[in-house]
């Protein structure tokens, strides 16, 4: 019984975790955004598989807490094994701080963190060594603070994954990777968007509370420190733990099968999908997906294509007109859902610029955008390519010199330019747009009397809009034609905007203020644009990067995809609405059919208005892969999994036919091969042609 006590900072820790974990998947279940309902059997895996995988899960998290308790001991600082200690770390603390060491090869911030790790163990070490008469005061005290920080990191976790859950309906996945990576505007959007300080207060006074009572059943550990043998049966004990769970997780993980997307995501554990997010990065197409001969896969992808042939999508776009070289401006609109606007059902008037604009306008009525990340509005609209598994192409390495619309432009001598009033470093968006041949307008470039408002996220787009009408001015001097691809930050948590715009305040970190004022802004803009000398030479593309919110039922909620687009020039584009089903892909080689551009291309996307145009759509979040087409979503998954459901218009819309956007998706009982056929086409040969290097601009 006296040996089992020494495990007790172990089953401590893990009851609260347990407790921790049973109370967020309670609360998560009944969130607004858990749009489902869950019978016995549901209930039954999310409790059951979701306790097993939380438990192996805290094993594997306690290895630091193990590897910290089994060195604790009193005789490594007798002499003369103390002082050869403290040595050995005193001359460790001075290599780093040499800078010759393999962290300074790395770069960043390791060095620092080493020298912050090491300094603060040899201190420790020091005061320890040279304070016995308080050793086992300062011992409590850091076995006090270890208890604490591993208290604090399960009611953070738990936090994160709630607010997680909150924006996105799921639990970590990639998302959650890549905010890691730019901690500075994730840091910066979580101070701006959420109420930290008291946030944080609450979480450090409950986790001194949940401390208090740990200690008191643990300290016996430090009271009466095991001998070598008893760490020796603990370590073996925790060993063998640590090797089952390291089999049985991914196990249960497997278990996540449930046709009920909610279900899975509630039995999950949110630090092992964090994993799994970071090592898939990049999804390998043909070892995860179904495949078919790579003949029969470009020979079907020839048939949904015109013109294309062989192992390529190279092809050549012809006109009987001559090309009209008209400048211009594309702009992509952040986290901007179709639902945001009137003709779509909305009644609360917070887009009354686009909605006006709308009818003025060729109008997609019926667009879909081809993933739920900026990255990937803008592959989209940039390289007119399908969302193949994993990362986006912006975000890869080999993401240059690539087919893209740029390149287009380039050919017919444009000036080309990416604008976004954020630092284009965030998403890889400078690496990515320099890299094809853009050059870059962003928050480095303003000066301090062009902004006049600015959050985490960059400059507000009123300033943006005041800079691109400057840009575009001395563009216009120059006497070439421009394209300008500009893209908004304003409607995006935290939602703030300068005050008295609009009638939400600029403060009240409303999502409807936010979408009313980027429209405001893009209202300033096209007032500002109309009073330029060339204006009537100018072509405006209007589309949003993505919808506000993925979350759905289904690993694809259409409705969750479909975003508002628009071409506008007056006197040039007849105003009209185009109804049939097409991808956000789709919409700059329909720019340049209206061009009458004669070109090369390499494009999956199409030219909507030639009449052998066949209808669909491309979406996917990072490992699904979707095809709309005849009224059928086809998803394509890892494992060679597929689905298929049919869309069915939901009853009661309150909008003209051409705008309903919410489908009931019912699972297909009889499978349609040749839209599977289709799906694969596309994301096989798509990935094909990237891993051969076969979408590189042409010389």
């Amino acid at each position: 019984m006296n040996f089992l006590k020494k495990f007790s900072p172990f089953y401590n820790l893990a009851i609260f975790y347990i407790i921790v974990s049973f109370v967020l998947r309670i609360v998560l279940m009944f969130h607004p955004i858990t749009q489902t309902s869950f019978i016995f059997i549901d209930s039954l895996k999310i409790f059951t598989i979701g306790f097993l995988s939380d438990l192996f899960v805290f094993v594997i998290a306690t290895g630091f807490l193990w590897l910290y308790l089994i060195f604790i001991s009193n005789s490594k600082y007798y002499k003369p094994y103390g002082y050869i200690i403290f040595g050995l770390l005193v001359a460790l603390l001075l290599y780093i701080a040499s800078g010759k060491t393999i962290l300074n090869e790395y770069g960043g911030a390791l060095p620092k963190i080493g020298m912050i790790f090491v300094g603060l163990k040899t201190i420790l070490f020091g005061l320890l060594l040279f304070l016995p008469k308080y050793r086992t005061k300062i011992r409590f005290w850091l076995f006090t603070f270890v208890i604490f920080l591993y208290v604090v990191l399960i009611l953070q976790n738990g936090i994160s994954e709630y607010f997680f859950w909150n924006e996105f309906g799921v639990k970590y996945n990639f998302i959650a990777v890549n905010y890691l990576v730019y901690t500075n505007e994730v840091i910066g959007n979580i101070m701006e968007s959420y109420p930290v300080i008291p946030l944080f207060s609450t979480l450090f006074l409950i986790a001194g509370i949940v401390t208090y009572f740990i200690i008191k059943r643990t300290r016996n550990y430090i009271d009466a420190i095991p001998t070598f043998t008893e760490k020796i049966k603990i370590s073996a004990i925790y060993l063998v733990l640590f090797g089952i769970s390291l089999l049985a997780i991914p196990y249960l993980a497997k278990k996540e099968n449930s046709q009920n997307v909610f279900t899975n995501e509630l039995q999950a554990n949110g630090m092992y999908r964090f994993y799994l997010a970071f090592m898939n990065s990049e999804l390998d197409y043909f070892k995860f997906y179904k495949t078919l001969p790579e003949n029969e896969a470009f020979a079907l992808l020839r048939k949904q294509i015109p013109s294309i042939s062989g192992v390529s999508t190279l092809r050549q776009i012809k006109s009987d007109s001559i090309e009209t070289h008209k400048n211009v401006v594309l702009i992509t609109i952040e986290s901007y859902s179709a639902d945001f606007m009137k003709m779509y059902g909305n009644e609360q008037n917070i887009t009354p610029f686009l909605d006006n604009l709308a009818q003025q306008s060729l109008l997609f009525t019926n667009l879909y955008a081809v993933g739920n990340r900026t990255v990937r509005g803008l592959e989209a609209v940039t390289l007119c390519f399908p969302p193949t598994a994993g990362e986006s192409v912006v975000k890869r390495e080999d993401n240059k010199k690539k087919f893209s619309t740029g390149s287009v432009f380039k050919e017919r001598d444009y000036n080309v330019k990416f604008l976004y009033g954020g630092d284009a470093f965030f998403d890889n968006m400078e690496d990515f747009f320099t890299g094809n041949g853009y050059d870059i307008v962003d928050k480095k470039s303003f000066t301090p009397e062009e902004i006049t408002f600015a959050n985490i996220w960059g400059v507000c787009d009123e300033d943006m809009a005041n800079k691109a009408i400057k840009i575009m001015n001395a563009e216009a001097r120059d006497g070439k034609p421009f394209f300008n691809h500009w893209m908004t930050v304003s409607n995006h948590r935290p939602f703030t905007y300068p005050n008295n715009k609009i009638d939400i305040p600029g403060d009240a970190k409303s999502r409807d203020g936010g979408v009313k004022y980027t429209d405001y802004a893009l209202k300033k803009f096209f007032e500002m644009a109309s009073k330029q000398p060339w204006y009537k030479n100018t072509v405006f593309v209007i589309l949003a990067d993505h919808c506000a919110s993925s979350a759905g039922k289904t690993e694809l909620p259409v409705d969750k995809y479909r975003i508002p687009a628009m071409i506008y020039s007056p006197g040039f584009i007849q105003p009209q609405k185009y109804t049939n089903v097409m991808s956000q892909i789709d919409i700059m080689p329909t720019l340049f059919g209206l061009l009458n551009f004669n070109y090369q291309s390499k494009f999956y996307g199409q030219d909507v208005l030639k009449p052998d145009y066949k209808p669909r759509a491309l979406i996917a979040t990072y490992q699904d892969l979707g095809l709309i087409k005849d009224n059928i979503l086809t998803i394509l998954s890892p494992k060679q999994t597929v689905k298929q459901f049919q869309l069915t218009l939901k009853p009661d819309q309150k909008t003209a036919s051409d705008f309903q956007i919410y489908y009931d998706q019912v699972p297909l009982k009889t499978e349609r091969t040749d839209l599977v056929n289709d799906a694969v086409s596309y994301y096989q040969t798509a990935s094909d042609i990237l891993k051969k290097k076969k979408y590189q601009e042409l010389k």
